[in-house]
């Protein structure tokens, strides 16, 4: 199972019991704006020791709908790339 929003600032709360839960509500909040800002703007998001966020085009291309085996054009798409960093990586897998 995921964590979700929700959850992470539960566990926050229970971590930081001199917080206010809507203050660690608004907190993720702006976090989590600020990256999907920087990400529509073209720029890259690097969370040192865990991850970067970028953006890659899809090129336009032709694919077939399955169900009727029409051709269907696909037009050029922008999408997330995720890179995690090595130390995240040798965590999952108990390489320390």
């Amino acid at each position: 199972m995921g964590l979700v929003k929700s959850k992470l600032i539960k566990n926050l709360a229970n971590q930081y019991p001199n917080f206010y839960s809507k203050d660690l509500t608004k907190i993720i909040n702006i976090f989590v704006d600020e990256i999907k800002l920087a990400l529509k703007n073209g720029e890259r998001v690097e969370l040192r020791g865990f991850a970067t966020f970028s953006i890659r085009k899809q090129k336009s291309r032709k694919s077939r709908n399955p169900k009727t085996g029409e051709s269907v054009q696909v037009p050029e798409k922008n999408s997330i790339y995720f890179k995690m960093t090595k130390d995240l990586f040798n965590k999952i897998n108990n390489n320390d």
